[in-house]
Order: structure tokens, then C-alpha cells, then sequence
């Protein structure tokens, strides 16, 4: 396997975001909108469904509960 454009770290409960790294841009705090938004902005072409181009550590397209108005 060859290294993914993007790489999504473990699930944590402690934040709203995850970590992603962007190839070339190193990481990001990112929420789904944020990440989805980067993910096209860098790379305008990008399969998001595709293992080989996006690697999630765990919990693939999950992220953390949280509301409007939390920190």
C-alpha cells in the first residue's frame, strides 16, 4: 500500500475535532464539514470513500458528539 494523501487520527471524546494530515500540509484539527472542505481544497479530485487515498486509524466518518455552544 502506498502512503495515503490523507491520514485521519484515532477518535478521541476529549475534542470536537480529529487530526488529519493533509499530504504536504502536515496535521489539522478538523471537523466533518472542515475536513471535507480541506480535503477538496487540496486534493479537488479526491475519492473520500477510497482506503488507498484516506486512511482513518479507527472509526471511519465518526467524530465526536458536540454542540452549539460547548468549547
Amino acid at each position: 500500500m502506498t502512503n495515503p494523501l490523507i491520514l485521519v487520527a484515532e477518535f478521541r471524546t476529549d475534542s470536537r475535532y480529529r487530526l488529519a494530515r493533509f499530504e504536504g500540509h502536515g496535521w489539522e484539527p478538523v471537523d466533518p464539514q472542515e475536513f471535507e472542505a480541506r480535503a477538496h481544497e487540496l486534493f479537488p479530485d479526491i475519492d473520500l470513500k477510497d482506503p488507498q487515498l484516506v486512511h482513518w486509524e479507527d472509526r471511519p466518518w465518526e467524530w465526536p458528539a458536540w454542540r452549539p455552544g460547548e468549547a
